[in-house]
């Protein structure tokens, strides 16, 4: 194992990203990923110039979110920021609507966690068959519930891959996970829900315990828990899986990239990742970054997304990024 620990200073929020845009002569290619369960639409974002180019397959976070990773409500752009970006530097990539998103057919709240592993290593393997794709320089780039996704495609490889960004990544079991984003936003929720909790004498950490196990007690792929319809399948699924077991299995070069105000995925997890992982990694904790990849100031908190969403992607994630995936696809062997 190979661990090189990297610190990235201070944000300055007018600092100017050394990535320059996606120039205007990018192609955008559709691209369908065909499955059992209905076809998987996208988009093979191909950068200036002859190909095969070397390629990324960008994996979302969890929830109805589409291949840009916007929802109805909240326009997060991560993958599409991350595509642009790459593009600008020479790399190709493919990103695609999850079930039940954007010009994906089916209901979003259907599909489990191995359903989604499954719909991405049938997208990985199209890509590596495709004629402007350079399938000795294939990647995978996961942000949050797509860096458990690209773990689990590079431990148990069917197609190779030349290198692993987990964004946001985790490093315990998904219940574990979810207990500790309800230890960190209990004490950020407003004022006056935190009264309403006290004269409930509602315990939010309690509260999620009790609502895992009624999910665990469900055989459905969608239960109504506390009056929501949940995806109820995805979530027993979650809280079972550790990927602590696929990390030690990874043996291609891995970058893990964390944010020091994420209250979704503990930035601790990433030093567990370069403990892990059987081959080089380079792991990084960005200051004042959120879950959602954008500068944060001021206290944690999930009530800063709304106006993040109106900002950029952070130059340092998308530069650290960018630079690690150009230095690995220039080193990478070619079949």
């Amino acid at each position: 194992m190979i661990v090189i620990e990297i610190d990235i200073g201070r944000n300055a929020e007018n600092d100017h990203p050394v990535t320059a845009p996606a120039p205007p002569t990018v192609s955008d290619v559709p691209l369908v990923v065909e499955r059992p369960a209905g076809p998987l639409a996208g988009t093979l974002l191909l950068p200036p110039g002859a190909g095969p180019f070397p390629t990324v397959l960008l994996l979302p976070g969890s929830g109805p979110v589409d291949r840009d990773s916007d929802a109805r409500r909240m326009p997060l752009g991560i993958t599409r920021a991350l595509a642009e970006a790459l593009a600008a530097a020479g790399v190709a990539s493919f990103r695609y609507d999850k079930r039940g998103t954007g010009d994906s057919p089916g209901d979003w709240r259907v599909p489990g966690l191995v359903d989604a592993a499954d719909d991405a290593r049938a997208a990985l393997h199209l890509l590596a068959t495709h004629p402007a794709v350079d399938a000795g320089h294939l990647l995978l780039v996961g942000h949050s519930e797509g860096a458990l996704l690209a773990t689990v495609l590079a431990a148990r490889p069917t197609t190779p891959v030349a290198g692993v960004v987990l964004l946001s990544p985790t490093a315990r079991p998904g219940e574990e996970v979810l207990v500790w984003q309800a230890e960190q936003i209990a004490p950020t929720l407003p004022a006056p829900v935190r009264l309403v909790l006290r004269l409930l004498r509602t315990d939010l950490v309690r509260s999620v315990r009790r609502n895992h196990d009624r999910i665990r007690a469900t055989t459905t792929d969608v239960a109504r828990i506390g009056g929501a319809r949940v995806n109820a399948r995805w979530h027993r699924e979650f809280m079972a899986y550790d990927p602590r077991e696929d990390l030690r299995r990874i043996r291609v070069p891995v970058l893990a990239v964390g944010g020091g105000k994420d209250v979704q995925s503990d930035p601790a997890d990433v030093a567990v990742v370069g403990r892990l992982v059987d081959g080089p990694v380079e792991t990084i904790v960005v200051p004042d970054v959120s879950h959602l990849l954008r500068h944060q100031p001021g206290t944690a908190s999930l009530r800063h997304y709304r106006s993040e969403v109106r900002r950029p992607l952070d130059p340092r994630v998308l530069d650290a990024v960018v630079t690690w995936v150009r230095t690995r696809t220039a080193a990478a062997p070619r079949p």
